[in-house]
């Protein structure tokens, strides 16, 4: 593989820094406090904006608008480099995993729609590879590409008639989450060992943390039992071994007893015991999980200038800038305030 020259990583660089800089991320993230209103908001985050919305139409469209800020800035860093290492385009493309899944939510009917609504998607230009264009018929928007096959081994029909898994099945959705992080894992590895130091630990601590979170959901919303629960969880081999395996997550341990808990690995970063009673909140946990990944990226950015950390650091950034500007809009919709949405985050405002 041809990696980016000295030339493109420090052009990519002193760009994403640029970028970061006008972000709301770190020390720029209180500003945010100050919008009490929907419109307040969007001009903060998009000076100039004068959307003559209703605040009902005025949350989707601005939700729509954060993620094509995310996908364009994190699409100016990738687009730097000549060929960019595969390992780039997969975390950008994380976008088009999460549209495909939710397409497959609407053919399922489990979304409000149905095949007759035509889905919204993030283009991605030059990276995208599924033809969103050609709704509802799923075997021509993945032909020639990698889901082909991956819903083939799934045992998953591409044709309307055929006989097949009902394609809201959280297990195949699940199975779309662990095929991307294995390939995401393989390409990390692809890269030379001083561009991948902090993005493997930080891409091993978020797919331990999936793990938990997904156990803890499925156990508190679903009553799902351990060996149900393990089918959903990512496991990832490497040279015929597991190298990073649902070994942290919580299958057994009680949910309403948190002396239990003690010595998890991630015991630190659950809901904390109120007047003697408990129970494990999974949003608490998944909140604190996401400012975990956060704060690991921030510190990380500048470590290793020029090397594919930055930029991986970078897209991390840029993702939980989306999710929390998304919060802060969806909260004040509800009537809370910034500083109260980022109290449940637990985010410092």
């Amino acid at each position: 593989m041809r990696l980016p020259d000295a030339g493109q990583r420090a052009y990519a660089y002193a760009k994403a820094c640029g970028i970061i800089g006008r972000s709301f991320v770190g020390r720029r993230v209180p500003r945010l406090a100050a919008a009490g209103r929907l419109s307040e908001l969007d001009r903060l985050v998009f000076p100039g904006s004068n959307r003559e919305l209703p605040e009902r139409e005025l949350l989707p469209d601005m939700e729509r608008r954060f993620t094509e800020r995310a996908v364009l800035a994190i699409s100016a860093i990738v687009g730097c480099f000549s060929r960019p290492p595969e390992f780039l385009v997969l975390l950008l493309r994380a976008y088009e995993y999460a549209d495909l899944k939710s397409v497959l939510s609407l053919l399922s009917g489990s979304r409000p729609g149905g095949p007759g609504a035509s889905p919204s998607f993030t283009p991605l230009g030059r990276f995208q590879t599924v033809n969103f264009g050609a709704w509802p018929d799923l075997a021509a928007m993945v032909k020639g590409t990698e889901f082909e096959s991956f819903f083939e081994s799934e045992g998953f029909s591409l044709k309307a008639d055929g006989g097949s898994r009902d394609p809201g099945d959280i297990s195949l959705q699940t199975s779309l989450d662990r095929f991307y992080y294995e390939k995401l894992w393989k390409a990390l590895f692809a890269l030379p060992r001083s561009d991948r130091r902090e993005a493997g630990k930080i891409l091993a601590d978020e797919i331990s943390l999936r793990n938990a979170a997904w156990t803890l959901r499925l156990r508190t919303y679903y009553l799902m039992q351990a060996e149900d629960i393990q089918t959903h969880l990512v496991t990832i081999m490497w040279k015929g071994r597991p190298l990073l395996s649902p070994a942290d997550a919580p299958l057994n341990l009680p949910l309403d007893s948190r002396a239990e808990w003690k010595g998890w690995r991630w015991e630190r970063l659950l809901n904390p015991g109120e007047g003697g009673e408990w129970t494990a909140d999974p949003r608490y946990f998944q909140n604190a999980a996401a400012k975990r990944l956060y704060g690991m990226a921030l510190r990380s950015l500048r470590l290793r200038p020029f090397s594919m950390d930055a930029v991986f650091c970078f897209i991390k950034l840029k993702q939980f800038e989306e999710d929390l500007l998304t919060s802060a809009a969806e909260g004040i919709g509800l009537g809370m305030s910034v500083r109260d949405v980022f109290s449940v985050m637990e985010v410092q405002a």
